[in-house]
């Protein structure tokens, strides 16, 4: 019977339990790149069987939040290697996330305060980066309009997720997962809503508003091999302005089987608890499990008693957990033990320095200091 705690056989790769540390954003690279306090960071959660890291842009264009790191410099590559050197130090496993926001960003992020880009030039509505405000301080601001990308330039992008899986690899990660959920470029050319195009990539048709996210995941395999790519998706994804479309569920069980033949490392879905209370959401997960034969990851508010649950059911293979593990660097031994779980503060979850993100520390060492 499966089981959170069991170890875990991912395309080759052993993972030492089935918990997943889920990517979160945390802007501490100030200048894009990660550094000493982020390889310390993961290296306090290496007890996860996988980490999956905050997202990387894949670009200048694709950065839609201040103070992430990237994946196309060489500086950013090398900050890379101190994470993935001080993770694997603890036997632990990590995977980069690729990003490119899309139409999710701010002119005063992009080069020379150009409009951000999108697959279409429809703005988010009530969405907001985290960009420079008109005093030129750090803070939540509606995003730009964007303009839609030129077919020569979607194929680009393409490139620039390959280049970027290269990159991932270079700096020594397990592999990566591309980010196609909450909203961010790929989701915007699923989304028929969002879609207008009317090239390949168009969003009238089933095959159109699939193309560039298959796209993206051949070239990355072609560049890294299968066994090192994951995805990340969000059906039914209502955040940052992504409007309900008709045929959406037939086009996530079909990407759901068309990623299958590919035999990829995972795919993730994100957004669990949402799907779970929504109509027939239940029924949804069990059709897409049906759909897609590889290992699947779900997060989404998971308890423990639920991921365990959902592992015996065979509704998943993986447990993804997210805020927990901010204030809860040693979860898996919290999880494992029945310790009591440390809360997490929003306040520090994005931006600011040691406190909030490397100061949690584990359950034992907390009971040793009040035992003395």
């Amino acid at each position: 019977m499966s089981d959170l705690f069991s170890g875990y056989d991912l395309a080759g790769l052993h993972m030492n339990n089935r918990i997943v540390m889920a990517p979160m954003t945390r802007s501490r690279a100030i200048n894009t790149v990660a550094n000493e306090q982020t390889a310390l960071y993961y290296q306090q959660r290496a007890g996860a069987g996988l980490i999956i890291t905050e997202g990387s842009q894949i670009s200048r264009q694709g950065v839609g939040y201040l103070f992430t790191p990237g994946m196309h410099s060489t500086e950013q590559i090398e900050g890379w290697k101190k994470v993935t050197a001080a993770v694997h130090e603890k036997e632990g496993k990590i995977f980069s996330q690729l990003w490119h926001v899309g139409r999710i960003s701010h002119v005063t992020l992009q080069e020379n305060g150009a409009a951000p880009v999108g697959a279409s030039n429809k703005t988010a509505e009530n969405a907001t980066a985290f960009a420079y405000d008109e005093h030129g301080s750090p803070g939540r601001i509606q995003a730009s309009q964007p303009r839609a990308l030129s077919t020569e330039e979607v194929e680009g992008v393409v490139q620039d997720f390959s280049q970027a899986a290269a990159n991932a690899l270079e700096a020594g990660f397990d592999g990566v997962e591309i980010h196609g959920a909450n909203g961010y470029l790929i989701e915007q050319f699923i989304n028929a809503g969002i879609n207008t195009r009317e090239d390949r990539y168009g969003g009238s048709t089933l095959e159109g508003r699939l193309a560039f996210v298959l796209e993206v995941v051949d070239a990355v395999v072609a560049k890294i091999g299968r066994q090192r790519v994951g995805i990340r998706v969000a059906p039914f994804n209502r955040i940052f302005d992504m409007p309900a479309f008709e045929g959406e569920a037939q086009t996530w069980l079909e990407l759901a089987r068309l990623l299958s033949s590919r035999n990829l490392a995972y795919v993730h879905i994100s957004n669990r608890k949402a799907i779970i209370n929504s109509p027939h959401g239940k029924a949804f997960l069990e059709k897409f499990r049906k759909a897609y034969a590889g290992t699947l990851i779900l997060a989404g508010e998971y308890t423990k008693e639920e991921g365990q649950r959902d592992l015996q059911e065979g509704l998943t293979d993986l447990v993804a957990f997210g805020r927990p593990f901010i204030s809860n660097p040693d979860l898996v031994e919290r999880l494992k033990n029945d310790w009591p779980l440390t809360s997490f503060d929003p306040a520090t979850f994005y931006g600011g320095g040691q406190e909030g993100y490397t100061n949690y520390t584990g359950y034992e060492e907390i009971a040793d200091q009040a035992a003395n």
